[in-house]
């Protein structure tokens, strides 16, 4: 890492429920409304670009754990603002409280944490895994 990531530090995205990212199982009795596992990529997203700044050009962060409460459901058209803070830095991992907002209230709390990994020994990793299904 260039830099630690240290404890205050935020990431945020910002994400438009729309037809890419609504429930599969809306009809004329269910609402369409932000998909949880949406929800999820979001506030993960929202992560990476809090300790982004801190990463050599051959490091990425990977999520290993997360734990959100959906709270409440967001209609098509409205924008959702997803955020994280990093609240705790162990080595390589990495602990943020991540919340999401939409226009009206909050709609989604929880914990995550991500690793920072060297891309070159992740992808070797994955490759000798692949070439044991495969061989």
């Amino acid at each position: 890492m260039k830099t630690t990531p240290r404890s205050g530090m935020t990431g945020e995205e910002r994400i438009t429920v729309d037809a890419s990212n609504r429930i599969v199982f809306a009809d004329d009795r269910m609402p369409a409304v932000l998909a949880t596992p949406w929800l999820v990529a979001h506030l993960e997203y929202a992560a990476r670009h809090a300790i982004a700044p801190c990463l050599e050009d051959h490091e990425r962060s990977v999520g290993t754990f997360i734990e959100v409460e959906h709270l409440g459901a967001t209609p098509e058209g409205v924008t959702v603002i997803c955020r994280a803070r990093v609240i705790h830095v162990d080595g390589p991992s990495v602990t943020f409280q991540v919340e999401a907002r939409d226009e009206v209230e909050l709609i989604a709390r929880g914990i995550h944490r991500r690793r920072v990994i060297d891309v070159d020994r992740f992808a070797r990793r994955l490759a000798r895994k692949r070439s044991r299904l495969e061989g």
